[in-house]
């Protein structure tokens, strides 16, 4: 049985991460501040108390393990753009020299694979509607992108035989949050339910459970040829969610108006999907919004 670390696994992205991995029999150590109830995840995990620290000594931590999976990231919470706060150089120091500490300790362990979780954040901003490939020049243009993309070329300059590394750049991710917490649209649907105005936007996203899927996909093949890959699924507008929402709830609000999809750009995922990767789609979504409306 393979043994798998999950740094930030109680996270929103990382509890996804950890219940497929314990849904595939691996082994799974949850790394984090806070230690979460013995009842947050649906199988048994061992936790370890771990900070993003550059300072601190992180040797012990890798005993045993053989795959690293590096989702923590130390933010203002509720915040990834702009979760630096009032404090920047900090925020580059314990994430960068942190992240990359826990790649060199994981190296030194003897830890076979590592993946760390990107975001398409590293892109930055291109031309009107231009189309995002792995090989697109990446010019972040937020603290939080330049961040996440000093990582990955850490982690890609410590790769070699018998330590393969992986990034995966990431768009937005939705999906049912763990118990006592609030979902990414919570605040959204209110708003509408309630009569108040909702502002135009259109976005990227994939379900919580793709993200997963795609590491599960990953760790299944053998050798790893890509150093970084595009995980993406739909397109979508604030108004197409929330007419779900109108349909179901049988509200008479007005919708926000249709936002420009034509300016996205949009990540290509064809490398992942080459390997079999296939997330659920609008299909995924409605699924989700009727779920959520009926813990409302």
């Amino acid at each position: 049985m393979a043994r798998v670390l999950v740094s930030g696994g109680t996270g929103f992205v990382g509890r996804f991460i950890v219940e497929e991995l314990l849904r595939q029999d691996y082994a799974v150590t949850v790394s984090g501040r806070t230690q979460p109830s013995d009842t947050f995840f649906t199988g048994p995990v061992r936790f370890v108390r771990q900070a993003l620290d550059p300072e601190a000594d992180f040797g012990d931590l890798f005993a045993g393990v053989d795959v690293f999976v590096h989702a923590a990231f130390d933010h203002v919470p509720g915040r990834y753009r702009g979760g630096e706060g009032a404090d920047p150089e900090n925020f580059r120091r314990r994430n960068r020299l942190g992240s990359i500490g826990l790649f060199e300790a994981a190296r030194q362990a003897g830890v076979k694979r590592a993946i760390f979780l990107s975001s398409r954040a590293v892109y930055g901003t291109h031309p009107s509607g231009a189309r995002l490939d792995e090989k697109t020049s990446c010019r972040p243009d937020t603290l939080y992108g330049e961040v996440k993309l000093a990582v990955e070329e850490g982690l890609r300059r410590l790769a070699r035989p018998g330590f393969e590394t992986a990034s995966l750049r990431i768009t937005g991710v939705y999906g049912p949050a763990a118990q006592g917490r609030m979902h990414k649209w919570s605040g959204l649907i209110e708003d509408y339910l309630a009569g108040r105005p909702v502002t135009p936007r259109v976005g990227t996203e994939v379900h919580g459970e793709d993200v997963a899927a795609s590491i599960s996909l990953l760790l299944g093949q053998t050798p790893w040829c890509e150093p970084a890959l595009n995980v993406s699924d739909i397109v979508l507008d604030r108004r197409d969610l929330l007419a779900i929402v109108r349909r179901e709830c049988g509200v008479p609000h007005p919708l926000p108006a249709h936002a420009d999809a034509g300016s996205l750009n949009v990540m290509a995922t064809d490398r992942l999907r080459a390997m079999g990767w296939m997330p659920g789609g609008k299909d995924r979504l409605k699924q989700f919004v009727l779920s959520a409306l009926d813990r409302l």
